[in-house]
C-alpha cells in the first residue's frame, strides 16, 4: 500500500506525512511544483509537466491495486479506482466503487448549473478544522480496513 496525493491544491499535505510516517506507508507527492519540508527515505517527489491534467496522469500512470489517493479532483479519483485503487478526497469523503458513480454525477451537475448561470460564485466553504479532522479519521479507518486481510 502507498498514498499519492494529487499536491497542488491539497491543504492536507502535512497530516498525510505525519500519517505515512506512523504507518510505515511509502508516499508520493504529484503536482507541477516541488514542496520543501518533506525529504525523507518515504516520501518521493514527483514534479509534473505544465499542462491540464498532466499531474493526475502521472498519478494514474503509477498507481497500483491496494494503493490510496488523496485528491479533491473526483474524475481523478474514478480514473484510480478503475485501476484497483482507493480514494479519499481532502475532507474525509471516501471513493470507491459504490460512490464515485454518485460524485461525477453531482460534479457534472454542479458544472452544468455554473455554466448556465444557474448558480453563480459559491464553490467550496473554506476549510475548517472539522474538515481537518474528518479527513485524518477517515484517512486512517481506509489505512485500517486496506490492512485486513
Amino acid at each position: 500500500m502507498r498514498l499519492f496525493v494529487d499536491a497542488d491544491a491539497c491543504p492536507v499535505k502535512d497530516e498525510i506525512f505525519r500519517v505515512a510516517l506512523r504507518h510505515d506507508l511509502p508516499l508520493i507527492f504529484i503536482g507541477n511544483s516541488w514542496m520543501r519540508g518533506y525529504d525523507h527515505p518515504l516520501v518521493e517527489q514527483v514534479v509534473a509537466a505544465e499542462g491540464l491534467n498532466e499531474a493526475d496522469d502521472r498519478i494514474v500512470e503509477r498507481i497500483l491495486p491496494g494503493d490510496i489517493v488523496v485528491t479533491a479532483d473526483v474524475p481523478l479519483a474514478a480514473r484510480c479506482l478503475e485501476k484497483g485503487a482507493r480514494g479519499i478526497d481532502p475532507r474525509g469523503k471516501h471513493f470507491d466503487e459504490d460512490s464515485i458513480g454518485m460524485a461525477l454525477a453531482v460534479r457534472d451537475l454542479m458544472t452544468e448549473l455554473r455554466d448556465t448561470g444557474a448558480i453563480t460564485g459559491g464553490g467550496p466553504s473554506s476549510y475548517s478544522k472539522q474538515d481537518r479532522s474528518r479527513f485524518l479519521d477517515g484517512l486512517e479507518r481506509l489505512i485500517q480496513a486496506m490492512k485486513r486481510p
